[in-house]
């Protein structure tokens, strides 16, 4: 079917950001749209969760149900196995999804009910949003080819991207009215997603968009762990996540050490020590987020097309080395500021749409199943090396300077990993893999 005109200006309004061709466009704003809504819809889960934990548990309980995900989403992994044998992409996803949906509305009854969920809330947001989010990426990198995921991915990025700022603003709203507003509001937006990959399901099989076609078969026939073990590619990815993720919770906490220790240089105590932290973090998160957007909407899709997959994942852990040894030899807080903020936005805008590509030259199986499980095990077994880390850099000792210096010693193992990632992308992606 020949595009029409509102296509045509539709993809040469897009030009500016990445090249989409009109018969391209309708699927790929609707996926951007997908995106845009789930984030929206986490990030009012997200801002639910933390007054119910922090108030009825505390700090510490928080830190606590975080490494507990790790075992939890071992469990949840598993039965995502079961139903991946049974059915197909969009069945399984929109089981997925509408189960979530049902949890939501039964957490928003028992806080209405004056029930304390606090911990079991959190540790349920937790599974929900690296398995959701696994899903939408790994329905995106089964309807496109590589081609076209190396172009289209950058656009759906910005959907996410800007969803999590525009889910933050829809919060402030709605917190006056409860967690329950809150709830309530992300089941209906993540419902919404459904309809719209309903929907996209039904357009890329029509027109030429798709990389793999409908198919009612199920997605996978054996097991997540045992598919990973077999399969060096995701082995390597499963290495890169936690890399990243281990790199990116050391970073956390070396950046909140050397605020600490500059507050109390400075003698600040109570309302002074409050006042500084808050702004200090707010004007933190407002730069990674905006440099991520930024680097989204007009960086990705270039460097993507420009140097590949590989060189596109190659260039945090460099980041990562130079500006973690930058701190070792000047830590002070502006250092180690400007570092996590790149380190931020090239993560959540670059290396995140780059490691959702490695999937476009993946199985049907290897992008669901094999793909749920890097993106919540593997990524949580990082945030458990890095506590892990911490725990023990406490009881030995250890300075900021000291984590930062093997914050390097990982980028540079983060780095062989994406080279031998890079390799076996380009043998996949020959046309004996396609």
């Amino acid at each position: 079917m020949k595009p029409s005109r509102a296509e045509r200006a539709l993809a040469g309004a897009l030009r500016p950001f990445t090249l989409v061709r009109p018969e391209e466009v309708l699927v790929a704003l609707a996926m951007t749209l997908v995106a845009f809504v789930l984030m929206s819809g986490y990030y009012l889960l997200k801002t639910a969760r933390e007054p119910l934990i922090l108030i009825e548990w505390g700090a510490e309980a928080k830190l606590y149900a975080e490494a507990a995900q790790a075992m939890i989403l071992l469990g949840v992994v598993r039965a995502y196995d079961v139903i991946a044998r049974r059915v197909g992409r969009l069945r399984l996803i929109a089981f997925v999804y509408l189960f979530f949906v049902s949890n939501m509305v039964a957490f928003a009854l028992l806080v209405r009910a004056g029930v304390h969920v606090g911990l079991g809330f959190f540790l349920w947001v937790g599974v929900f949003s690296y398995t959701s989010i696994a899903q939408f990426w790994a329905f995106a990198a089964d309807i496109y080819t590589e081609e076209q995921g190396k172009r289209l991915f950058a656009l759906v990025g910005v959907g996410s991207s800007v969803g999590s700022v525009a889910g933050s603003t829809f919060a402030r709203m709605l917190v006056p009215r409860g967690p329950q507003a809150l709830m309530i509001g992300a089941a209906i937006l993540v419902t919404a997603c459904v309809a719209l990959l309903a929907w996209i399901e039904r357009r890329a099989g029509t027109r030429g968009e798709r990389g793999a076609p409908p198919s009612p078969e199920p997605v996978a026939a054996g097991a997540s762990l045992g598919l990973l073990l077999r399969d060096r590619y995701l082995m390597l990815i499963a290495a890169l996540t936690l890399s990243l993720n281990c790199v990116s919770g050391l970073g956390d906490y070396i950046l909140d050490r050397t605020l600490l220790a500059h507050v109390a240089a400075a003698h600040w105590v109570g309302a002074d020590a409050k006042a500084f932290v808050g702004s200090f973090k707010a004007a933190f998160f407002g730069w990674y987020n905006a440099m991520g957007v930024l680097l989204q909407l007009f960086a990705v899709s270039r460097i993507l097309a420009r140097v590949g997959v590989r060189g596109a994942l190659l260039v945090l852990p460099v980041v990562a080395v130079a500006g973690y040894g930058a701190y070792v030899l000047v830590p002070v807080l502006a250092v180690i500021r400007a570092v996590v903020i790149a380190n931020r936005a090239l993560d959540y805008s670059l290396t995140n749409t780059s490691r959702h590509a490695l999937f476009l030259v993946a199985t049907r199986a290897e992008k669901y199943v094999g793909k749920t499980f890097v993106d919540t095990v593997g990524a949580r077994s990082g945030d458990l090396v890095s506590a892990a880390v911490v725990w023990i850099g406490v009881r030995a000792g250890l300075t900021p300077v000291s984590v930062a210096a093997i914050c390097v010693l990982i980028a540079c193992a983060w780095t062989l990993v994406v080279l031998g990632l890079g390799r076996e992308n380009a043998r996949r992606a020959q046309p004996a893999h396609a």
